[in-house]
């Protein structure tokens, strides 16, 4: 798929430097889309693909829901921006309300933010405070994991495990910060079908931390329920129960990041009820609007929000926030998206489908060069051998002749990752995997 000849010399495409792209092969031959519809994108000629990935994990309703778009239509032509400190709009408090509703049992308080990033910037924040509240003004360390990613944040490098998006800003993360072991080991759990049995006791490395470290020094650990950006991780049986259980015994706060689990992909609101176990904050953005506004947040315990509530009556509780949080279209299209979410069974929706999405991933087992399929909910990964000296290309080459083809899958090393939209029919997952198995094979042999 590339764009006219006519169409590009319409567009100086040297002053846009995109994020998290290779920006030089991108402008050698752009992809350009105009327009959104369902489950499908369409370039300016004419050439429609199948999205595959949900955009970036975020719009699993389906492009342009009209329930959605006339909720944003409508909301900025009544009120456009109000003030975020000192004053607010009543849908603020309702969306808060209604996505507190959908979180586990006891975290009921909402801090709205501007995005996944932001989110975790937040969190990490809110949990040194906490700490810091209760006199525990020691507890400074945040314990993340090898191969997370938590956002673009300073805050989110220095936790996040993924060695590309730390190595040039290195100097500049967070002090005191620790990773945990990641959760993957092909020898062990390649080809496992939802969650690995094996690894349970990779938690236990928190112990080891806390042994190193002291957990008076520790206030957070911070992971995603389900590890997205670096492949489709899936958590080992007992793995996230095992940290809850060490994260309490020692008084560490335990954060998911659910930015990609929230709102349907792993068959449930949140990741914490698939896995059924509560952390004591999540944050959260992408799928809360359908990828149509940016927002995110972090809900907290009563704990937590209660903790903030007791300084004094006329300082501020925390000294943070931003210029867009709740803001006000965001969070009509934020109402709207739960309103489609509810209405039309989302988390139904992914539970009636992942068996069928696992056997059709798993098919691939055998292909040239397939070494591993990961899946949970309506998440996959399809891991490849890399081509010698060339690590990432096979991956690269894969997911973009995938495009070529009507697919889109997102490129993450030599991965191909896919999170298609919640109402994807059997023929479009399966045309997808079968268009997947012949690319594979047309790169058996790839040098």
């Amino acid at each position: 798929m590339t764009i006219t000849a006519a169409t590009q010399s319409d567009l100086n495409l040297k002053p846009y430097f995109m994020g998290f792209t290779p920006n030089m092969l991108f402008k050698q031959r752009p992809r350009l889309f105009v327009e959104a519809r369902g489950n499908y994108l369409f370039g300016s000629n004419g050439e429609r693909v199948f999205d595959g990935f949900s955009g970036l994990w975020c719009s699993g309703m389906g492009h342009c829901h009209p329930k959605i778009v006339e909720a944003v239509s409508r909301q900025i032509g009544k009120l456009d921006y109000v003030a975020a400190f000192n004053m607010s709009h009543p849908p603020a408090f309702k969306l808060a309300e209604r996505i507190a509703g959908l979180a586990p049992k006891n975290l009921n308080n909402v801090f709205f933010t501007t995005g996944g990033s932001d989110a975790v910037d937040t969190a990490l924040k809110i949990a040194i405070g906490y700490h810091r509240l209760n006199g525990d003004g020691t507890r400074y360390r945040i314990i993340g994991r090898e191969r997370g990613y938590h956002g673009v944040g300073f805050g989110g490098i220095s936790v996040g495990g993924m060695v590309a998006n730390r190595k040039m800003f290195a100097s500049l993360m967070l002090p005191g910060v620790d990773h945990l072991r990641h959760t993957h080991s092909l020898p062990d759990m390649a080809f496992s079908r939802g969650q690995p049995t094996w690894g349970a006791d990779l938690a236990e490395d928190l112990e080891r931390l806390v042994g190193l470290h002291d957990a008076s020094s520790i206030a957070a650990v911070i992971v995603e329920p389900m590890a997205g950006s670096t492949g489709v991780l899936v958590p080992p049986v007992g793995y996230l129960e095992a940290l809850r259980r060490i994260c309490t015994q020692h008084g560490i706060l335990l954060i998911f990041d659910e930015v990609i689990c929230g709102f349907g992909r792993m068959g449930h609101n949140f990741g914490a009820q698939r896995f059924n176990v509560e952390p004591d904050m999540i944050t959260f953005a992408k799928t809360v609007t359908n990828g149509t506004q940016p927002l995110g947040g972090v809900i907290m315990s009563d704990e937590i929000h209660d903790t903030f509530m007791s300084t004094p009556e006329q300082a501020s509780n925390i000294n943070h926030g931003y210029t867009y949080s709740a803001h006000p279209v965001p969070v009509a299209a934020g109402l709207a998206a739960l309103d489609v979410f509810e209405e039309e069974g989302v988390a139904e929706q992914v539970r009636s489908k992942e068996k069928l999405f696992e056997e059709l991933l798993h098919s691939l087992k055998g292909e040239p060069n397939v070494v591993d399929v990961r899946n949970i909910g309506f998440a996959g990964g399809v891991e490849f051998a890399p081509i010698p000296g060339q690590p990432t290309a096979r991956g690269y080459r894969i997911t973009q002749q995938l495009l070529d083809a009507g697919f889109y899958s997102r490129w993450s090393g030599d991965n191909a990752t896919l999170a298609p939209p919640f109402s994807s029919t059997a023929s479009e997952l399966e045309q997808m995997i079968e268009a997947m198995r012949k690319v594979i094979r047309a790169n058996a042999a790839a040098a």
